[in-house]
C-alpha cells in the first residue's frame, strides 16, 4: 500500500502553481500527510546597464524579494484547502530545480506535485523546465500539473 507521510508543493505564485497546490492539498487530506509549500528565491544575474555586462543583483534586494515571498507564501494555501492539514512553509535562496531536489531528500519528502507552465517548442529549449529537471533528478515520486486538461480535484 502507499503510505504518503510528506508532500512537497514548491510555487512560483503563479496560477499554474496555485493548481498543483490545490492537488498536494487534496493528496494531504487523503493520505493524513504533512503538507509543505515551498518557494524558491532564484539567484538572477540581470544585464543592466549596458547589454552583456552582467551585474550582480544587491543583498538588499534579494533580501527584499525573500521577505515578499515569505509574506506572499504565508497566505496560501487558501484557507478552505487548509482545513484540516498541517502545513510547513519554506522559502530559500538558490536554483529552483537543485532547491527543490534537495529539500525533498533533507525533509524525507514522499511526492513532490509541481506544476508546469505548458511551455512547448522553442520557449521550453530556450528555458528548460524545472518541472522537467525535478522528475529526472528527484529521488521520490513528482506528479506534474498541467495548466489546461482534466481536473481530478472539485472545485
Amino acid at each position: 500500500m502507499i503510505q504518503l507521510k510528506r508532500i512537497l508543493v514548491p510555487t512560483d505564485f503563479s496560477d499554474f502553481s496555485k493548481r498543483s497546490i490545490r492537488y498536494g492539498c487534496e493528496f494531504a487530506k487523503r493520505f493524513s500527510a504533512e503538507l509543505h509549500l515551498m518557494n524558491v528565491v532564484e539567484d538572477i544575474y540581470p544585464i543592466v546597464p549596458e547589454p552583456g555586462i552582467p551585474t550582480p543583483i544587491t543583498s538588499e534586494y534579494l533580501i527584499g524579494l525573500k521577505e515578499s515571498s515569505e509574506r506572499l507564501i504565508e497566505t496560501l494555501p487558501d484557507p478552505n484547502l487548509a482545513e484540516g492539514l498541517s502545513i510547513t512553509r519554506s522559502v530559500v535562496s538558490g536554483t529552483p530545480f537543485l532547491e527543490i531536489i534537495r529539500y525533498a531528500r533533507e525533509n524525507k519528502i514522499d511526492m513532490i506535485v509541481i506544476g508546469t507552465h505548458g511551455r512547448s517548442g522553442l520557449i521550453h529549449a530556450l528555458m528548460g523546465s524545472v518541472a522537467e529537471k525535478v522528475v529526472r533528478k528527484a529521488n521520490c515520486p513528482v506528479l506534474t500539473v498541467r495548466p489546461e486538461g482534466h481536473d481530478f480535484v472539485m472545485p
